[in-house]
């Protein structure tokens, strides 16, 4: 006789299932060779700095959510500009091509991935017990400093980009390194 499952408990296991799937597919990204795109790096921008205006401006009346948010973003900067200079940038006849710094998109996934899972405990223990925390659940000022981290290190890592391919203009046939970049 088999056991039906919980309808929760597939819910869960399907969200998983596909946040799994993103951080493999968003993690493969990071560490890999890349075809440079224009356009997905200018999206890369425009969503990253959007998003972080918008939770600047919700987390406008709590001063401690707003510093954490902006430090993130300075340390991502800085974290972005310093992966373009460990960067290998090529220019083959293909097109171009980067491969970013295997350490530093490891140690940025990681990050990534370990608050999510702090965040899911959290959730799955205040479900268990059937009390859930106020709004400082989704706001809390170690969510919006890492936050503040990737989104700073995206768009600092795609301006950089966006230059190289600016400086190099169009594919030929020599490969380059991050230490000639910027």
């Amino acid at each position: 006789m088999a056991i039906p499952a919980h309808p929760s408990l597939v819910v869960y296991f399907g969200i998983a299932a596909l946040v799994v799937w993103r951080l493999y597919s968003r993690v493969r990204r990071m560490v890999g060779r890349q075809k440079m795109s224009a356009r997905r790096t200018w999206i890369r921008i425009v969503f990253f700095s959007a998003l972080a205006a918008m939770l600047l401006l919700g987390s406008a009346v709590h001063p401690m959510h707003a510093a954490a948010l902006l430090g993130g973003a300075a340390a991502g900067a800085a974290l972005g500009w310093y992966g373009i200079g460990l960067t290998r940038f090529e220019q083959t006849p293909e097109g171009l091509f980067y491969t970013p710094s295997l350490h530093l998109g490891i140690a940025l996934s990681a990050l990534f991935i370990g608050r999510l899972v702090y965040r899911g405990a959290m959730l799955y223990s205040a479900s268990a017990s059937n009390t859930f925390p106020s709004a400082e659940f989704s706001g809390s000022p170690l969510t919006l400093l890492i936050f503040g981290i990737l989104a700073g290190y995206y768009v600092a890592y795609a301006i950089g980009l966006l230059l190289w391919r600016r400086r190099v203009g169009s594919p030929g046939s020599r490969t380059t390194s991050g230490a000639e970049m910027p």
